[in-house]
């Protein structure tokens, strides 16, 4: 007989998530974790850290309230790395509360210490005390997450070059910064520094970032950034960073040196698999550290499942939250529904994106034709209340049978918007739901009917022509 019926390495979104599903199908559930890292990255240094620092900017630098009160409003004068930690730590606390009274509540044994396999039955736990025990469980799910990858030729030490962990335990909020790659966690930070006044420079060998973002919505977003003064280099790599008794220096592959008192390399992530001795379970990882899954969630050893990060794309929490639940049904048994293919992109980034569906290059790409229909925050009356004049929210519909192709937001509570229109696409609805549905007044929600009367408008003019 087994320990437990499923064994689950990782207490991040993925992992908690699966431990608790498989509780609640009445599976005996244990999970691994460090002492200091319940929640995993997403609630220790990731997801909930960086997001909490974006409020704290927010709010101390009163940059949502300087359309209202002008450019030279702040909440507070100096802000100091202590002020944005503060709220920070606080969050982070309560969060480890809460997902340890959930975890206890559902009857998870949590095992402190590092797991690593024996065979594919059984995990070798280390509590980094000397004191080892074996595990056993017929299921086992490894969601043990990633690591900000790391160049070799990169010679980090944690106080002027960083990594994404790293810029969390800055001293001070530095007056100039190198962002290395223009990815989300890159371009986050990025902004959020420049709202604290750092003049930030983001160096990016592609020739755009985020490309898998509708193009308006980047060309808004790096609009707004260079009103912050973040300057950009793309097309650009670093090819070496040399650091002085005063700063560091950036070298770049086309001879350009950019001093700055702190560089940010945010190179993608590593999967935490290097520890895990996969090979006794018969397991093997990519030179990303990711592990191969099929649709349920099942590596190719058929009673060990991976779920969130270390599976890769999309690597968010909420997808890794549900892969976690999925898999842990499928482990025991229990029927459940694929993940829905429409999935929300959400980007933390000052002001916010969010979208669902496909860009408008994506549908051209395809020959799939579309109308567009826009609504802008300032002529919303909420966004006047609120003061973001810059907002907007845009939708593709398809005139043949007026469903929504995508759903895009850029501005205020973005992450939060895009969900009605996930609402209606996941439904099967269309542009006429949106135009016939009542609001309420003044909201940000609104921009839908906005959007939606705008798209039929279109559609109708050009039906007047052809018909």
């Amino acid at each position: 007989m087994a320990d437990y019926d499923v064994l689950v390495l990782g207490s991040g979104p993925g992992g908690q998530k699966a431990a608790i599903a498989a509780a609640k199908l009445g599976a005996s559930v244990a999970l691994i974790e460090r002492r200091n890292m319940i929640g995993g990255v997403c609630i220790q240094t990731g997801t909930i850290p960086s997001k909490t620092l974006r409020e704290a900017v927010l709010y101390l630098t009163g940059m949502s309230q300087r359309e209202l009160y002008g450019q030279s409003y702040r909440v507070k004068e100096d802000i100091t790395i202590g002020d944005l930690t503060a709220r920070t730590s606080h969050v982070v606390d309560r969060e480890v509360d809460v997902i340890r009274s959930q975890l206890a509540r559902n009857g998870v044994d949590v095992l402190p210490g590092l797991g690593r396999f024996l065979d594919r039955h059984t995990v070798q736990v280390s509590d980094g005390s000397g004191h080892e025990r074996k595990v056993t469980a017929e299921k086992i799910v490894i969601a043990t997450g990633t690591r900000p990858a790391r160049p070799s030729t990169v010679d980090f030490d944690d106080h002027t070059i960083v990594d994404s962990d790293g810029i969390l335990g800055l001293e001070r909020i530095p007056r100039s910064m190198v962002v290395v790659g223009a990815g989300v966690i890159g371009v986050e930070y990025a902004s959020m520094f420049a709202a604290l006044g750092t003049k930030v420079t983001v160096i990016e060998q592609r020739t755009r970032m985020l490309e898998f973002c509708d193009t308006e919505v980047i060309e808004a977003l790096k609009y707004q950034l260079r009103d912050l003064a973040v300057t950009f280099r793309f097309g650009e790599t670093v090819t070496a960073v040399e650091r002085y008794e005063k700063g560091t220096v950036a070298v770049l592959e086309s001879g350009k040196k950019i001093p700055a008192d702190t560089v940010m390399y945010s190179a993608g992530r590593q999967g935490m698999t290097e520890g895990l001795d996969l090979a006794a379970a018969g397991l093997t990882a990519d030179k990303r550290g990711r592990i191969t899954v099929d649709s349920a969630f099942r590596t190719e050893v058929d009673n060990i499942y991976a779920v969130g990060d270390v599976i890769g794309f999309p690597a968010l929490a909420a997808t890794s939250m549900e892969q976690g639940r999925l898999a842990a049904h499928h482990a025991c048994g229990e029927p459940a529904h694929e993940m829905h293919a429409l999935q929300p992109i959400g980007i933390y980034t000052i002001p916010e994106i969010s979208f669902i569906g496909r860009t408008e290059d994506e549908l051209t790409e395809q020959r799939v034709p579309f109308e567009v229909g826009v609504s802008r925050y300032r002529e919303l009356a909420r966004g006047q209340i609120i003061g973001d004049s810059y907002g907007v929210l845009k939708l593709l519909v398809s005139p043949e049978d007026r469903s929504l192709l995508g759903v895009h937001v850029f501005g205020t509570n973005a992450t939060e918007l895009v969900h009605i229109g996930q609402a209606v696409m996941g439904c099967g609805g269309t542009v006429d739901y949106l135009v016939d549905t009542v609001f309420n007044y003044p909201t940000l929600a609104e921009s839908y009917k906005v959007a939606a009367l705008d798209a039929t408008n279109k559609m109708r003019q050009i039906s007047m022509l052809t018909d």
